[in-house]
């Protein structure tokens, strides 16, 4: 699918990926712009440097009302919304099993269920029209796991299972679905690169955008900016308990690190 003339609503889209995407949705002449985010200030911002086609909205994720409202405004303003990327994501303090309960439920709730949430809101729409893109950001941690952090890794899990979910119940009745998996990008979230995130170097959000826009193209499952992301799953599928093996190798690096700062 291609982006022009099409209504694009960005969630996460104050800063990186989502504010990336949110300027390439822009130039490859999308007709509206929805950038949502928990930061309004942040995501007026992105709008503003886009001009009259973007709008922005105050959007907290881990809400399904909020994801609701969001939907609402962008119908009200635009009349339909032909894409969603449902972007936004969380890190949090790292650590293993002594993360505290609430930081996990706040990841099920932004990694998990506001996609869902996103999904029910905007799918049916898709389908009756019989076009639709609904876009999940991931993480290679969703397809490779994590391990700075059990909570990041195990939620990211859910997001690439409830995207391909979507695509297997949903891919025949119009509406194309894919899961961004970058390993580390120049975000708020990951800034240094530091861990195994940033094994195959860092990437800039623009240059997710080019990976993202050539996917929707070609209306192929997966994004992946970190080309080695494909050879890792292929090694994973192919010996699961070698390349277990090697993931603990990597934690016993990790874990010998001293601390930040």
């Amino acid at each position: 699918m291609e982006s022009r003339d099409k209504v694009v609503v960005v969630t996460g889209g104050a800063s990186g990926i989502g504010a990336g995407m949110a300027r390439r949705f822009a130039r490859e002449g999308a007709r509206g712009v929805v950038i949502a985010d928990v930061n309004l200030e942040r995501a007026q911002g992105v709008a503003q440097g886009l001009g009259a086609q973007a709008i922005a909205v105050r959007c907290d994720v881990s809400q399904e009302a909020e994801i609701q409202a969001l939907v609402a405004k962008a119908r009200e303003r635009f009349g339909r919304i032909d894409i969603y990327f449902s972007n936004a994501g969380i890190l949090g303090p790292l650590g293993g099993l002594e993360i505290e309960n609430a930081l996990w439920d706040r990841m099920w709730h932004v990694h998990g269920m506001a996609h869902v949430w996103a999904a029910r809101a905007v799918i049916p729409e898709m389908v009756e029209r019989g076009e639709g893109y609904f876009l999940v950001t991931a993480s290679a941690a969703g397809l490779l796991n994590i391990v700075e952090t059990p909570a990041y890794g195990v939620t990211k899990h859910a997001a690439v299972a409830i995207a391909e979910w979507l695509r297997i119940a949903y891919g025949r009745k119009g509406v194309r679905v894919s899961c961004l998996c970058p390993q580390s990008v120049e975000t708020d979230m990951t800034r240094d690169g530091s861990g195994s995130a940033g094994i195959d170097g860092v990437v800039t959000p623009e240059q997710v955008a080019d990976v993202v826009i050539e996917t929707m193209r070609d209306e192929r499952f997966l994004a992946l900016p970190h080309p080695g992301v494909a050879k890792y799953l292929q090694a994973k599928g192919q010996d699961y308990d070698r390349w277990l093996g090697g993931m603990q190798k990597l934690h016993a690096r990790y874990m010998e690190q001293p601390p930040p700062g």
